[in-house]
């Protein structure tokens, strides 16, 4: 991916790894698409007190966000655990950073997404997805979840939402992500990179 191709921010927040891989499956899928590419990034760790607790470069996987990975994006992938029916701390933290795009209006029309991961089966999985969208809706951007012509939306066993894709990991944190969860976050993905195309090009046609 050159500097001038157009990018999805794939931002997430993981604490045992299934939301780090769900976010792997949606970068696979927006990469999927031609012309576009997929910047996976996290967010530290904060205290009890919300202060950002982390070494400047995290032991493993994605770096660390900046607000410019956010700004120069084409669109954005969200995606948070749940904590008590909604995002993590860590995630939140980052976007109650995000005040100077939104008042310049930096991110009205681009696309956006989420995804989570809890570890039982009713533990707040769509409610941390209609969560998170909120901060999304108030920068202007365009929420697109997972359409039902997704055959594993249907037939899924374990996770996956119309809201976003989402992962079932079972008490102990034990189950891995399966198949049809795998499946919809690249669709999800796919679908992120189509529309962050198509409204990039909308914008840019703006007198």
């Amino acid at each position: 991916m050159s500097d001038a191709t157009p990018y999805v921010l794939v931002l997430y927040y993981s604490r045992h790894g299934a939301t780090r891989t769900l976010a792997e499956a949606l970068a696979e899928g927006v990469e999927s698409v031609a012309g576009i590419g997929a910047r996976l990034r996290t967010v530290p760790a904060v205290s009890p007190v919300s202060e950002a607790t982390a070494p400047p470069i995290p032991d493993e996987g994605a770096i660390y966000v900046e607000e410019d990975d956010l700004r120069y994006s084409a669109g954005l992938a969200l995606g948070s655990p749940t904590r008590f029916g909604n995002m993590a701390a860590p995630l939140k933290y980052f976007l109650d950073t995000t005040s100077g795009l939104w008042m310049n209006g930096v991110l009205v029309d681009r696309p956006a997404t989420a995804f989570t991961s809890t570890a039982s089966l009713h533990g707040g999985q769509e409610s941390t997805l209609l969560t998170m969208l909120i901060p999304l809706l108030h920068h202007g951007m365009v929420y697109a979840g997972i359409p039902y012509s997704e055959t594993a939306l249907i037939h899924t066993q374990s996770g996956g939402t119309p809201y976003g894709a989402s992962h079932l990991a079972g008490g102990d944190a034990s189950r891995g992500v399966d198949d049809d969860e795998r499946a919809l976050a690249f669709a999800q993905g796919r679908r992120l990179g189509e529309l962050s195309l198509a409204l990039r090009k909308m914008r840019e046609a703006r007198p």
